[in-house]
Parts: C-alpha cells; sequence; structure tokens
C-alpha cells in the first residue's frame, strides 16, 4: 500500500510534469504514509504561506537526517511484545542540540534503523511524536535497500571520496533505478516535513548526502521556505562530479536551500567550481560570506568543521568502568608503547596502509620491536558487498603477517580489534594511547583525533590511575591523513600522504621520539581548538548564519517554475517586476515623442549563436520601428563602426553607436563622429603586449582590437582558469595604465581598457538632448541591455525622470535580460521575449501608419 503521492515520484526523475492527486483534506499530524499532496504542484506558482497544521508559536527547527537519534528494542512481554525508545546518545543530530538554545523547540524526521510492522506503524508514530518529537519516516524494506545500499552506498559514496566506476566490479554501473529509489526516498522525508512544519516560522536543517534532493521538494511546496543543508562528507572536484549521469539534477536541487555547508574550504570550492563548470552559475565573495546568485536568489556558502560533544565524552571519561577498563589496559600494555587507529571497515580508511607503514617502522627501527604496538580498533562496516569482504581479508592477513613476522613471548605487534566495543572501552583506549594514527584516504571529517585529545586531557582519577602528577601538563601526538577534513583544523599534528607507506612509517617513528616539551605543546594546541569549536559552537554558527541568509525572505517576491527536479524558485524586489507586453504596447499606442534604445548582443542577438550577425526577424522589427515618424531608434553596441554599418545599413533612420558611445551617427547616411576626444590611442602600445601576454598563456582566448578600445576575450577558455587570468590582467592593466586617461574594466567574459568617460550613458543623454532640441520631448522611453555596460544608460535615464529631459508625463521602461541585480525597473527572460515583445510595438506602429493613411484618403475623397 503506498499513497499516491509516493506512486507518481518516478514521473519526477523523468523531468516530467508529476500528476499529483487533487485530496482536499488537511493532512493529519502523523501518518503511516506519505499523505497526499494536493499543493505540491499548485499551478499558481506563488509563495505559499503557513497553511500547514500547527499550533506552535516559539522557534522551531525541523532537523532531517537519514536516521532519527534513538534507539529502538523490541521488548518480549505476554502481551505480545512491543518497542522501547531511547535517544541514541552518540548521534551527531541529537548533539547539535546544546548550540539552539533551550528557547529553540526542536523536531527530528528521519527513519529507524529498525524495521517496524505495518501494524505497528501508526502507533509507534504517535509516541514518536509525543514522546520525543520525532516524525519517522517508514520506508518499505526493497525500497530502502536500493536507496540506501543502491544509490547512495553504490553511487555517491564512493563517487564522493573519488572512486570512479570504471568496472563493474568497482562499485558497478549507473543503475536508474537506484535513482528513482533515492528520488522517492527523498519525496517521502518532504512529504513527513510537510506534516508538521510551520512555512512562516520554522527553520528546516536537512543533513548529508542522503537527503540531497529534498530541499527541491520542500522549496517547491513553500517557496521562502528558511532551509539549511550541511553535506557531512567530501565533494569531490568537478572531473569527478561531471561523470555522475545525474549531476546537474543534485546541484539545482542543493541551489535550492539557503544556505549550504562544507567541512574544508576545499569541499566547497569543488561544490563551487561544479557550479559554474556544469550550470554557469558564479559566486561572489562580499565581507567574508560566499554567495552564488540563482535566479535571484542568494545561496550562501558555510564552511566550518563539526566538533564533538564535549559534556558526553567527560561524562564517560567519569565513569567507574572507564577507569577499570584504563587500569586493565594500563596493565595489559605496561612497558610498551600504544600507537591507536580507530577506524571503519571501510575501503576508505586507509586501514591496510597503516599496517603497512607500521610494518615498515618495525623493520626500519629494530630496536622498536617488543616496545611499540599498534592497537587497530576496526568498527563494523556500515555498507555491504565484495569491496568490504576484500578488506576484511586483506587488514585479516596483513595482521597475521606481521605478528607471525615479529612476535615474541607477551608481545603481539599488532592487535586487531574488530568485535563492537562499549564507547567506555573505546574511551580508555585513547587514555592509554601514546600516539593516534588516521591515515584514511578520503573521508569527510573523521572526529576520532578530536575525541582522542580531549581523553588525553584526562581527568584526576584517571591520573592517579595511571601514576601522573595532575599538575603536570597532559600530552599527545597526532599522525593524520592530509585527505580528511579535520587535517586542516589540527594544525599540531603530523601530516601524512597515507599512500607512502615509507613517509607514513617515518611519521610514526617522529610522532615516538619527538620531546616531552613537544607533545605537551601539540596538546595544549589541539585541546584549545578542540574544547572551543565543539558541536554545539557549530551548530549555533550554523543556525546563525542560516538566519542571516534568510533575512531578505519577507520582502522578496517569489514564484516558482520548472518541472520534476529543474524545479527553482525566482526571488525578485518588489520593485523589480517582469515587463508586461500589454502594458508597454499601451503607453506605446498613445504617445507621440518616443526614444527606444536597443543593446545589441545578448538583447537583439543570441550571444551564444555561432552567426553573430543579427537575423532576418530583428532586421524587419528595426526597420518597422524606424519607420514610424513618432520614433527615435537608436541601436547601442560595443561593436566596431564598420561591422554596425554592414548589419543595418538596409534601417532608414536607425541612429547607431559603435564601441559603447565612442562613435555616434544619427542615420545610415551622415557620418560619424565621435563623442569624448582622445587626443591619442599611445597607451595602447602599452596594454596590447600584456593582453598579448595573457593570450598566450590562456588557451581560448582572444584580443580584440577596435578603434577606441582593446578587448580581451576569453568565452572560450576554461571557465574558471579564464576567470583567475581576468582578474589578474586586470591588476596588471591598472598598474600599467595608472597615469593613462583610461578606464579598465571587466565584464561578462572580457576585460576591456578604453577611454575614460566613455560609456552607453552618453548615447542617452545624447538622444534625450537631441529630441528636446527638436521640441520633440520624450513622452515614452524605452532602454533595454543585458549586461553591465548597459547599466549606465539605466543610469542616466532614471536620473532624467526628475529633470527637464522628459514630458512630465512620460512613460519610461528600463528593461534588463534576465533577472539579476539591476538598476532597471523591469525584466524579459532573454532574447526571444524581447523580439516578441518588439514585433508588438512594430505592429502597433504599422497599424497606426495604416490607420493614417486610410484617414488621409478620405479627407482628399471627401474634398473632391
Amino acid at each position: 500500500m503506498v499513497s499516491r503521492s509516493y506512486s507518481n515520484l518516478l514521473d519526477l526523475t523523468s523531468g516530467e510534469s508529476p500528476t499529483f492527486g487533487r485530496g482536499g483534506r488537511k493532512l493529519s499530524r502523523v501518518a503511516t504514509f506519505a499523505g497526499v499532496l494536493s499543493e505540491v504542484d499548485d499551478d499558481s506558482n506563488v509563495s505559499v504561506g503557513s497553511d500547514a497544521p500547527s499550533s506552535v508559536s516559539q522557534e522551531r527547527i525541523i532537523i532531517v537526517g537519514n536516521q532519527l537519534p534513538l534507539r529502538a528494542h523490541r521488548r518480549s512481554d505476554s502481551n505480545g511484545g512491543g518497542w522501547n525508545f531511547s535517544w541514541d546518545e552518540d548521534s551527531l543530530l541529537l548533539q547539535l542540540k546544546d548550540g539552539l538554545g533551550e528557547d529553540v523547540e526542536v523536531v527530528y524526521v528521519g527513519s529507524l534503523k529498525e524495521e517496524i510492522d505495518t501494524s505497528e506503524q501508526d502507533d509507534v508514530a504517535q509516541i514518536l511524536l509525543e514522546t520525543f518529537k520525532c516524525v519517522p519516516a517508514f520506508i518499505p524494506p526493497d525500497l530502502f535497500g536500493k536507496f540506501y545500499h543502491g544509490f547512495c552506498k553504490q553511487h555517491l559514496w564512493p563517487l564522493f571520496h573519488y572512486m570512479l566506476p570504471l568496472s563493474p566490479d568497482l562499485g558497478g554501473r549507473f543503475d536508474r533505478s537506484f535513482w528513482q529509489a533515492y528520488v522517492s526516498v527523498n519525496k517521502i522525508f518532504a512529504d513527513k516535513v510537510m506534516e508538521v512544519i510551520s512555512p512562516d516560522d520554522d527553520f528546516v536543517w536537512v543533513h548529508d548526502y542522503h537527503l540531497m534532493v529534498l530541499p527541491t521538494f520542500l522549496r517547491k511546496r513553500f517557496n521562502r521556505l528558511k532551509l539549511g543543508f550541511f553535506l557531512h562528507s567530501p565533494f569531490p572536484s568537478s572531473e569527478i562530479y561531471r561523470t555522475l549521469p545525474v549531476r546537474d539534477e543534485l546541484l539545482r536541487a542543493l541551489l535550492n536551500s539557503d544556505l549550504i555547508g562544507f567541512h574544508t574550504f576545499d569541499y566547497a570550492r569543488h561544490f563551487l567550481s561544479c557550479c559554474s563548470r556544469m550550470l554557469g552559475v558564479s559566486y561572489q565573495s562580499k565581507r567574508g560570506y560566499i554567495g552564488l546568485e540563482y535566479y535571484g536568489r542568494t545561496v550562501s556558502i558555510k564552511i566550518l568543521p563539526v566538533g564533538i560533544h564535549l559534556g558526553q565524552l567527560q561524562s564517560v571519561l567519569d565513569l567507574p568502568e572507564t577507569e577499570s577498563k584504563v587500569a586493565e589496559l594500563r596493565d595489559q600494555f605496561r612497558g610498551q608503547t600504544v600507537l591507536l587507529g580507530v577506524d571503519d571497515m571501510d575501503i576508505f580508511k586507509g586501514i591496510s596502509l597503516k599496517l603497512l607503514a607500521f610494518e615498515q617502522l618495525l623493520l626500519q627501527h629494530p630496536e622498536k620491536r617488543g616496545k611499540v604496538v599498534l592497537v587497530q580498533i576496526a568498527n563494523p562496516a556500515r555498507g555491504r558487498g565484495r569491496d568490504v569482504q576484500e578488506i576484511q581479508t586483506e587488514t585479516h592477513t596483513t595482521v597475521d603477517r606481521i605478528n607471525q613476522t615479529y612476535r615474541k613471548t607477551g608481545y603481539d605487534p599488532v592487535v586487531l580489534i574488530d568485535s563492537p566495543l562499549q564507547f567506555y572501552e573505546r574511551i580508555a583506549f585513547y587514555v592509554i594511547a601514546e600516539c593516534c594514527l588516521v591515515t584514511a584516504v578520503r573521508d569527510g571529517m573523521n572526529l576520532i583525533p578530536y575525541e582522542y585529545v580531549v581523553c588525553r586531557q584526562g581527568n584526576e582519577k584517571l591520573d592517579n590511575t595511571l601514576g601522573l602528577n595532575p599538575t603536570t601538563p597532559k600530552k599527545s601526538m597526532l599522525v593524520v591523513s592530509e585527505f580528511i577534513g579535520c587535517s586542516p583544523s589540527l594544525s599540531g599534528a603530523i601530516r601524512v600522504n597515507p599512500w607512502n607507506i615509507e613517509a607514513v612509517a617515518e611519521a610514526m617513528n617522529s610522532a615516538l621520539i619527538v620531546s616531552e616539551a613537544e607533545k605537551q605543546m601539540r596538546h595544549e594546541k589541539h585541546h584549545r581548538y578542540v574544547s572551543t569549536h565543539h558541536v554545539a559552537y557549530w551548530a549555533h554558527s550554523f543556525l546563525q548564519d542560516l538566519e542571516r541568509a534568510c533575512r531578505d525572505h519577507v520582502r522578496r517576491r517569489c514564484w516558482g517554475f520548472g518541472f520534476g527536479l529543474g524545479f527553482r524558485v525566482i526571488a525578485l524586489d518588489p520593485h523589480f517586476r517582469k515587463l508586461s507586453v500589454e502594458h508597454i504596447a499601451s503607453a506605446y499606442k498613445r504617445t507621440k515623442n518616443r526614444a527606444i534604445l536597443l543593446d545589441c548582443d545578448g538583447t537583439m542577438m543570441l550571444q551564444s549563436s555561432i552567426s553573430t550577425a543579427p537575423n532576418a526577424e530583428a532586421i524587419a522589427i528595426l526597420k518597422s520601428l524606424c519607420k514610424d515618424p513618432k520614433n527615435e531608434v537608436f541601436l547601442v553596441s560595443g561593436k566596431d563602426k564598420k561591422t554596425l554599418s554592414e548589419w543595418f545599413s538596409s534601417c532608414e533612420k536607425l541612429g547607431m553607436a559603435a564601441e559603447h558611445g565612442y562613435f555616434l551617427r544619427p542615420n545610415p547616411q551622415a557620418d560619424w563622429e565621435t563623442s569624448v576626444a582622445v587626443p591619442d590611442f599611445y597607451w595602447k602600445q602599452i596594454a596590447e603586449p600584456v593582453m598579448r601576454l595573457y593570450t598566450e598563456t590562456t588557451d581560448g582566448s582572444t584580443i580584440e582590437a577596435k578603434e577606441s578600445a582593446l578587448v580581451w576575450n576569453y568565452q572560450y577558455a576554461d571557465p574558471d582558469f579564464g576567470l583567475c587570468q581576468a582578474k589578474e590582467l586586470l591588476d596588471h592593466l591598472e598598474s600599467v595604465l595608472a597615469n593613462e586617461p583610461v578606464s579598465v574594466k571587466s565584464g561578462q567574459h572580457i576585460v576591456e581598457v578604453k577611454p575614460q568617460g566613455v560609456n552607453k550613458g552618453l548615447v542617452a543623454e545624447h538622444l534625450l538632448v537631441t529630441m528636446r532640441q527638436k521640441g520633440m520631448l520624450p513622452d515614452f522611453v524605452l532602454c533595454i541591455g543585458d549586461d553591465r555596460s548597459d547599466e549606465d544608460m539605466f543610469e542616466v535615464i532614471r536620473s532624467a525622470m526628475a529633470g527637464p529631459s522628459l514630458s512630465p508625463v512620460a512613460e519610461v521602461f528600463a528593461c534588463t535580460v534576465g533577472q539579476k541585480p539591476s538598476k532597471a525597473k523591469y525584466y524579459l527572460e532573454d532574447t526571444t521575449e524581447i523580439l516578441r515583445m518588439l514585433q508588438g510595438l512594430a505592429a502597433a506602429s504599422e497599424q497606426s501608419t495604416k490607420s493614417v493613411s486610410q484617414s488621409s484618403h478620405r479627407v482628399v475623397i471627401d474634398r473632391e
């Protein structure tokens, strides 16, 4: 039994419009299966208010993770059994509550580790909501298998850890049914969130790669939802990530969040690079915050590694069981130095590499034999499959070989513990270990070093057990892989490349022979960081940034568009709106003195088109507009005057401005004039060699030499390298041309040098002044442009509205192309919409001309 909402999920994976049922009832607070969400695909595409049921008034955050922070145990009694639930104190989702404040209500949404029978699910859901404020998502076992063990563990997990499916044996080929299951489960989670959310008030915080498309489902239902996402795994470089067949869908889904968090700058940098290369979405850094502009919304990026829960560790350190275990281990390893590794039995944890390095240590340093022990705690694998079996076999084989080679009476070089340990037992190993080794080849964060440092700080009871003076500074040593998320924050650790066995062996030796004072200094540095950057600090910081990222939600006008996982929300300033064709056509018909300023590339012509010349449709529209005696039409372009003359010579009465307004002529029959007097262009001799240098070192870049300007274009270069080179070139040119009468500016894929004072705003000023001198005070102004250079025209027109250059009742339409920050008041989506709008104006002119002609003809007949 599944709901209609669930049965139609697979429509979304095909990119087609989903067909949800149109049930009329409200969602219940708790439901066994996903409810029927009739509003999810509301055709009105408007921002939805708080129409979800809720009686909560205080500040609330809904935390969504793959698993609820609960432990479940089946009880056996005379009543037929049942379930006992308790908090999972080890769960990060539970620990982060410490950073949210006592006045914040926390609701959890997630699945349970244990399978609950269908007949019990309603009762269990009600108990969990009332007792723990947890909303369980019950996933059918077959669906969960494809979702978790299929897409998550066979596709995402290996890929995010830089493992490509180069053959069926390495992770397996992409399975579309796994992807469909992933989308289905994310939709079920979305349904559960919608059951309890108050969208105008609540914050939603989604965790990890299991739920990467969840933001799309939530944003689709509530356009102004305050939504954060944190990725706890690595994010691979674009060269790795781009191999994923559903790469765009996952990126767009994440961009439906308001804040996206990563552990390290590297992970964030890779994500930003993927957005740039695959979606064309660039980022900016403003006042220390990184943000991506995505359809009028700013998606913020947060970089902060998670910490550990100090209170939990301290409480376990204080347990008498921990003290007893420490005493037991002290006696077991008396006279020996313990190196400790704690890892999951996972192909990415580098256990085998660590063992090989330890074997190398014993080989190269015979004096360490009998004195140094490696204790390797191997936690049970979270995944399953042949790769896990292979790593288990390799680990046991390597341990047996090392022990057989170097074993002595009462001494085993390697102690492998692959059975589950109690938390206090693991803590005891931390306490007695002289050095902790983490040699993972790739890991999102890894909190083992943090836990080790806190445990080595110990307490007075443990100091007495170990015979230590409590006043003596504590000491610890860390050898960590440079490929794990915690590495950048542990500046006192010995960082290693785990693939370099000899180097890791030498790092182990260095950790053993370093002076006591050095060990104490490194420990103090690490302990100071770990004790201040704990999980509560991390959670508080994330929520603080999420509040900041959502601050503008109320003042933005939002609506959504797109089908399936291509859905996104457009957010605009209240005063920035789409230009209504009916509105402008009405104003056009009732006015008599019209000024029309049109940009060329990106406005009248597609920039992505192979052919750079205007098409016949654009030429025909310009001709029609120019024929109307009420119109003064000016084409404003960055192109050179020769190109414009060739392209638009057939358009009589068309005014043209070339090279961003440096050259002007009122019609094709007139001579070109300059708008600014430039005595000399000697600065080109300085700028051109510099541009040529960057052209030679940047494949795909070119130089365009104009009469008044030099333009370096990197449109066809590698986007990241081109942008980097453009920034360098901009600085270089500004430096060498500092004393010259020129301006150096960057634009869309260009760096341009031109005389000071030359901009498109000059053309707008010229046209308005000329019309006024002719006695044609403009009562209609239309100005359209697509890039930064056109903003000067918008600024001039906006300023003219308060002056004598325009009629007091003038209708002014400053319009940009696409939805982006602009001085224009209006926008149209693309060149197609612009040409359609201009075609409507041209048709109005032709109709007006015919009406005048017919009227004149009737007057002549009457006179006869």
